[in-house]
């Protein structure tokens, strides 16, 4: 048996999971009692397939800027280093019904959307690296499995 690693996801069977899917991976709590849930959102399935990064990095925008429309206590959404997916932070909701909801929506912006958010030299750090093309591709690719998103591991 491997040894556990200090990385919850490191620790995830990455030959086991059927992506797309959204996973809560944990839950820290805070020292004053709020809540931390972070969830494991998978676009593409591990070491199969991957996001290119012109079409990542403008869904990176697109999302981050739009779910905080349809989601209170977002701290984060931010792209995994493997291009598979993203790791959203949420404080205090523990509903897994309202993250769906709200990743449903974001995505349908996404695929109404008509330019990248903050994509120019001043707000971005790699404003030539954007494809509004591949973003909605990208969110197109998981809407057509939303009724998986619930199914982690492969039977």
């Amino acid at each position: 048996m491997a040894k556990k690693m200090n990385v919850e996801s490191f620790n995830l069977d990455h030959t086991k999971v059927q992506a797309p899917y959204v996973r809560l991976v944990g839950v820290t709590t805070g020292q004053h009692g709020d809540k931390v849930y972070k969830y494991d959102v998978r676009f593409c399935q591990p070491n199969k397939a991957h996001m290119d990064m012109p079409g990542l990095h403008s869904i990176e925008h697109l999302m981050a800027e739009n779910i905080r429309n349809h989601i209170d206590n977002i701290l984060d959404i931010g792209p995994m280093g493997c291009q598979t997916g993203f790791y959203l932070q949420i404080l205090n909701n523990d509903s897994y019904d309202a993250i769906i909801d709200a990743l449903d929506k974001t995505l349908h912006d996404v695929l109404d959307a008509t330019e990248v958010p903050a994509c120019n030299e001043v707000q971005c750090g790699w404003a030539a690296n954007h494809s509004l093309d591949g973003a909605k591709q990208i969110a197109t690719n998981m809407l057509e499995h939303k009724d998986q998103w619930h199914i982690v591991f492969a039977e």
